[in-house]
């Protein structure tokens, strides 16, 4: 059973979120947070599988809500949800420690894949999608100094592991790593986990940000 908590400042929005995941046989609804303080907390108390995340609430919004239940080393994995696909509140988000977004807009069967992935450890924002919002709003990234290989995140990785780590943050799903580096799916999938081990990130969202971050990958550069 996966348990979620929504937080949205919208009685409305909570209620049809909540109608959608409760008539799934395996999700359940722990609790509901009209702010970020309440999100915290509930999280705290609940230590649910998925927080569905507003961003813009009252008072504590979402990207902080998210920034400190990662900080505090929370279990609970969240996924924004916002109104615009290139919202760079969204972009924000991601960067806090969001596991990856949906537009509201999306269709029901698309949040529950979602929800379902998040919890599964996977992250639900399509390549193609988080190098376009990355790319639009890479500016709000803090200006780096010295080449990639400074970075302490990327001096465990194996020439190997830097490569798919590049390409991973370009877009390329796992089949087309396989298929453009002739390698078994199997194999990416093994250099995608020691990858995500070796620097810390949490999924493949993270480790996209950390192939910008380290500068791997700039806007435009393919």
């Amino acid at each position: 059973m996966t348990t979620v908590l929504i937080a949205d400042d919208q009685p409305m929005q909570r209620f049809g979120f909540r109608m959608l995941l409760e008539s799934q046989d395996d999700m359940t609804v722990v609790g509901e947070a009209p702010n970020g303080t309440e999100a915290i907390r509930l999280v705290d108390r609940y230590h649910p599988d998925v927080a569905l995340m507003d961003i813009r609430m009252p008072g504590l919004d979402g990207i902080e809500a998210t920034r400190r239940i990662i900080a505090a080393g929370a279990r609970t994995r969240v996924l924004i949800v916002t109104t615009f696909d290139l919202d760079e509140y969204a972009y924000e988000g991601l960067r806090a420690g969001a596991s990856g977004f949906l537009v509201k807009d999306a269709q029901p069967e698309e949040l529950l894949s979602g929800i379902r992935a998040v919890a599964g450890g996977d992250a639900v924002v399509a390549p193609s999608l988080t190098r376009r919002l990355l790319d639009a709003y890479i500016h709000h990234l803090p200006p780096t100094a010295g080449p990639p290989r400074e970075d302490p995140r990327l001096s465990a990785l194996t020439d190997r592991e830097r490569e798919i780590l590049t390409v991973i943050g370009q877009g390329w799903t796992n089949t087309e790593i396989a298929t453009r580096l002739h390698l078994a799916e199997s194999t990416v999938k093994t250099h995608v986990s020691r990858i995500l081990s070796k620097t810390g990130a949490r999924d493949r969202v993270q480790a996209v940000i950390l192939a910008y971050d380290t500068q791997l990958v700039s806007p435009g550069r393919p």
